[in-house]
């Protein structure tokens, strides 16, 4: 199987410096498409009313969040060539996958926060997810040692 498109899921966390790197040097290396994904999570959105933020004002915020992150990933790699850049409003680990499968892509690149214990089984993980229900190969990019 040749990879054609690869889908790089990130968000605003320090380990998608790592994830982006890994993912557009596979797409160089594969000469494929690539595409970003920073999925907004609505979760987030929920605003404070007491302190006059509503949750479409919090929205807007994570929505410029998720597009300065894009933006900010592709210079920090030097990438020239196109991305399509996805910023779907929803939970990550539904919205990742949903937008793999509509756009074709062949293999997604994705991160792991170094989530373990109570916090991991309470919360779950995003990368577990993607792992238990792509329909594609996955390439999980762990925390640097520190």
């Amino acid at each position: 199987m040749r990879y054609k498109k690869i889908l790089i899921a990130v968000d605003s966390r320090e380990n998608s410096i790592n994830v982006s790197k890994k993912g557009f040097e596979l797409a160089k290396q594969l000469q494929a498409e690539a595409a970003l994904i920073f999925v907004v999570d609505k979760s987030k959105a929920a605003g404070n009313p007491d302190a006059g933020i509503m949750p479409s004002e919090a929205l807007i915020v994570l929505k410029k969040e998720a597009q300065n992150t894009l933006e900010q990933l592709i210079r920090i790699n030097s990438w020239t060539k196109d991305v399509i850049k996805f910023m779907p409003e929803g939970l990550p680990k539904e919205d990742i996958l949903k937008t793999a499968k509509v756009w074709g892509a062949d293999l997604i690149v994705a991160g792991i926060h170094g989530k373990s214990g109570f916090s991991l089984w309470a919360m779950g993980s995003i990368a577990q997810h993607i792992i238990l229900h792509a329909q594609v190969p996955v390439i999980i990019v762990p925390p640097p040692k520190e």
